[in-house]
C-alpha cells in the first residue's frame, strides 16, 4: 500500500517542482520506490519527475479526464512506496467552468484521491501573514486536507521563527524551512522550465536539491502525514484512439511536447511508434502510415529546420499519400513560414498555409474543447477532443479549411481553429483526451 501526498502552493513560482524532485530523490536514496504525477496540463514537469525517480510520470487532469481515466493513470503507483502529485499554479486555481470531473484545480485531485496536501509557502516580504494564507487554504474547501507546510526562501532564523510561531498558533504543522539556495534553482524560458533532457547536469541538480531538503525538512514527518492509499479500479483506461498503426513521431529538442500518457495509450492500443529527428535532417519512416509532429520549440531552431532539406522534402513526399498531423509547434512547422523573435522569416514545410510570428509575442493559454469539422488522424468529423494550448506565436495567416470549432473553457469560440489541406492537419492545442 502506497503513501499518497499532493505538493501544492498558494501560487506559481514558489518551489513546488523543486520540492517534489527533492523529496522524490531523497526518499529514493533511502530505498523507497517513488511514483510522481503532474496535476494539470503542464507537459514539461513529468520528465523532471522521471529523472528524479527512475519511473515514468504522467499528467492527471480533472478538466480533461474523467475519474476512470485518472484512476487508470494513477494505478501505476500501486507498487510504489510513496506517490507524489505535483500541483499546478495555486491549490484551488482552475478554470471558471467545470470540465469532465472538475475545473483542473490541484484541489480536485487531492479530494478525488484522498491525498493530503503539503503546501510550499514562500514568506518573502511577510511573516505572520503567511500563517493566515495557509489557514485560509486549509479551510477553503471541505474534502481537501492540509498535512502541513514547508517554508521556502526564508530570509533569516528570526524570520523563520516568526512564521513558525504563527503557523503553530494556527494549528498547522511546519515540516521544515528552506533558506535561499541559488544552486538548486531550475532554469526557465518562455514556456516554463528548460526541459529536463536539455540539462546535462539535471541529475546533479536534483541530488543537491535532495541533500539540501533532507538537511532542512523532516522527511519522516512528511511521510507520516501521507495517506495510505490503494488504487481504485480503472479498467476502462484512457479513451484514446491512436492516429495509426505505425506512427512516425518527430522527436528532438524542437519537437518534444507530447503527453506521456498519450504515447502509452497509443502503444497499449497496439500502435508502433518510430521516432525521427527533423533537427538531424531525418525524414519520417517511409513504412509508417501516419506522421505526427508534436509541439516544442521550433522557434528556437527555425533556421535549422528551414535548412533541413531532407526532412522537409521527405515530409512532403509522405503527405502525398498518408496523413501528417502537427500540434502547436508541429502545426507551425507544417505551415509556409515562421518568423522568429528577431524578426527573421524562415520557410517551413508548406503543407499548410499557416504563417506564424514570434516577433510580436502574444500568449495563448488555456484548455480547449474542439469539435472536428474535418477528420484528422484517428478521429472522424464530429469527434470532441479535449486539449490545452500554450504558446506565444501570432497568427499571420490561417487560410486553409478550419479543422474544428474550438472553444475555450468558458465555452467561447476562439480563432485558433486548426487547419486541414489534403493529407495535412494541425491544431494549436495539445490533445489530452477524447470525450467519451
Amino acid at each position: 500500500m502506497a503513501a499518497g501526498l499532493v505538493i501544492s502552493a498558494p501560487a506559481s513560482g514558489v518551489g513546488k517542482t523543486t520540492l517534489t524532485l527533492a523529496l522524490a530523490r531523497a526518499w529514493r536514496n533511502r530505498g523507497l520506490n517513488v511514483q510522481c504525477f503532474k496535476s494539470g496540463p503542464d507537459y514539461i514537469d513529468p520528465a523532471f519527475h522521471a529523472a528524479a525517480t527512475g519511473r515514468a510520470s504522467v499528467n492527471i487532469d480533472s478538466w480533461a479526464m474523467d475519474r476512470a481515466e485518472i484512476a487508470h493513470l494513477v494505478s501505476r503507483g500501486a507498487n510504489a512506496d510513496v506517490v507524489l502529485a505535483e500541483g499546478s499554479m495555486g491549490l484551488f486555481d482552475g478554470v471558471a467552468a467545470r470540465g469532465v470531473s472538475g475545473t483542473g484545480a490541484t484541489a480536485d485531485i487531492a479530494e478525488m484521491l484522498g491525498w493530503p496536501v503539503v503546501l510550499v509557502i514562500d514568506p518573502s516580504g511577510q511573516a505572520q501573514t503567511a500563517a493566515a494564507i495557509a489557514a485560509g487554504l486549509r479551510d477553503y474547501r471541505a474534502g481537501v486536507r492540509l498535512a502541513g507546510v514547508v517554508l521556502n526562501r526564508v530570509a533569516s532564523p528570526r524570520h523563520e521563527d516568526l512564521v513558525r510561531r504563527a503557523l503553530n498558533n494556527a494549528g498547522i504543522a511546519v515540516f521544515g524551512a528552506l533558506p535561499r539556495h541559488a544552486e538548486i534553482s531550475l532554469p526557465k524560458r518562455h514556456l516554463g522550465l528548460v526541459q529536463a533532457e536539455e540539462q546535462v547536469e539535471i541529475g546533479k541538480l536534483i541530488d543537491e536539491a535532495a541533500r539540501f531538503v533532507a538537511e532542512h525538512v523532516d522527511l519522516e514527518a512528511v511521510l507520516r502525514a501521507a495517506a495510505s492509499w490503494s488504487p481504485q479500479s480503472g479498467e476502462n483506461g484512457l479513451n484514446v484512439t491512436p492516429p495509426g498503426q505505425r506512427i512516425a513521431l518527430a522527436r528532438d529538442a524542437a519537437f518534444s511536447f507530447v503527453y506521456p500518457h498519450m504515447l502509452e495509450a497509443w502503444r497499449a492500443a497496439g500502435a508502433e511508434i518510430s521516432t525521427f529527428s527533423p533537427l538531424a535532417d531525418e525524414a519520417p519512416d517511409a513504412s509508417a502510415d501516419v506522421c505526427w509532429l508534436p509541439g516544442g520549440y521550433p522557434e528556437l531552431h527555425a533556421g535549422k529546420i528551414a535548412a533541413s532539406a531532407r526532412f522537409r522534402d521527405g515530409l512532403r513526399v509522405f503527405a502525398e499519400t498518408r496523413p501528417v498531423h502537427g500540434e502547436c509547434g508541429g502545426y507551425m512547422v507544417l505551415g509556409i513560414a515562421l518568423t522568429d523573435a528577431d524578426g527573421v522569416r524562415h520557410e517551413m514545410a508548406g503543407l499548410l498555409g499557416l504563417e506564424t510570428s514570434f516577433a510580436k509575442r502574444r500568449m495563448h493559454l488555456g484548455y480547449r474543447l474542439a469539435e472536428l469539422a474535418a477528420p484528422m488522424p484517428g478521429h472522424q468529423v464530429g469527434a470532441r477532443l479535449r486539449g490545452h494550448e500554450f504558446h506565444y506565436s501570432t497568427i499571420i495567416a490561417q487560410p486553409d479549411t478550419p479543422l474544428a470549432v474550438v472553444h475555450d473553457a468558458t465555452g467561447t469560440v476562439i480563432a485558433e481553429t486548426g487547419s486541414r489541406r489534403g493529407q495535412a492537419t494541425g491544431t494549436f492545442f495539445h490533445l489530452i483526451a477524447e470525450d467519451r
